[in-house]
């Protein structure tokens, strides 16, 4: 479930504590659960990171990069119920990595936590970050996606505009849940070929992208029925209360109060949207 927002909440609780920490030790917590993707093996990657420091924690589209001061990076992908967490996981069954800190500072480990055991964890070295996940391989940060930028991607092609805000080759960041959200806030209906918007509706869009992420980062994602997402301090994130369609299937639209919402599966995705204020135009 983490997207752009949760990863970025993420991010920016950890960072203050982990930057500048010299890491002594990274080991691998024991559980019965399907593991998770680790490169290099264990042994390895704890010889690469151990007597080094994090100099910067960054996103990166739906990752989390941390800067090593060799110059090496270790990214952390965390996918559909990935959490960076500095205390108080969910639970303990489902800790998968222990990096811990030698020296004073708040917290002494960061932990990686992953129910499904979906995400990864993955060393680079020095200088090999642009060739992973540079441009070609990630579309610029949604954050970052102007408006001219939009007008071109949504030009190009005739794909129903929600595929398209899901795909991380052409604009990073974007996942499931605030797709819905940004095409009701720009009142956009999820089938429209892309190369079908106006500009009026282009400029509709990338205003609705930023206004739907930052406020998502303000209230720290979005903490869904299940409880999985939590903040590096273990709080729920509060965007869940804002949210205008996702998961509001057979109620009556907060927007228009006329609508009822409606959900559809694209690219084996659900959709969601107001028949009112969304409606499909021929």
């Amino acid at each position: 479930m983490p997207e752009l927002p949760e990863v970025e909440t993420m991010v920016r609780g950890i960072r203050s504590h982990v930057i500048n920490r010299t890491i002594e030790n990274i080991v691998m917590c024991r559980n019965d659960f399907k593991p998770i993707s680790v490169a290099p093996k264990l042994p390895q990657l704890r010889k690469k990171l151990t007597g080094h420091q994090f100099v910067d924690v960054r996103r990166l589209g739906k990752r989390i990069v941390f800067d090593v001061s060799d110059g090496s990076n270790l990214v952390i992908e965390p996918r559909m119920t990935g959490l960076m967490v500095l205390s108080d996981p969910p639970d303990l069954n489902h800790l998968r990595i222990q990096i811990s800190f030698h020296g004073p500072g708040d917290f002494n480990s960061l932990w990686f936590w992953d129910r499904r055991g979906l995400g990864t964890v993955t060393w680079l070295e020095p200088g090999a970050l642009e060739s992973k996940l540079g441009s070609g391989t990630l579309g610029p940060d949604a954050l970052e996606f102007d408006v001219s930028q939009w007008t071109e991607c949504c030009g190009k092609t005739s794909r129903e505009i929600k595929v398209l805000l899901l795909d991380q080759k052409v604009v990073a960041g974007i996942g499931n849940i605030y797709a819905s959200e940004i095409l009701h806030r720009a009142g956009i209906h999820p089938m429209r070929p892309a190369n079908s918007l106006n500009a009026n509706y282009v400029k509709k869009l990338a205003g609705a992208v930023r206004s739907v992420l930052l406020k998502a980062i303000e209230c720290e994602g979005s903490t869904l029925g299940d409880g999985t997402y939590r903040n590096a301090l273990n709080q729920n994130g509060s965007y869940q209360n804002e949210h205008r369609v996702y998961m509001r299937e057979g109620q009556t639209c907060l927007s228009c109060e006329k609508g009822e919402i409606t959900r559809i599966v694209q690219a084996q995705r659900s959709t969601f949207y107001c028949l009112n204020c969304q409606q499909e135009r021929k």
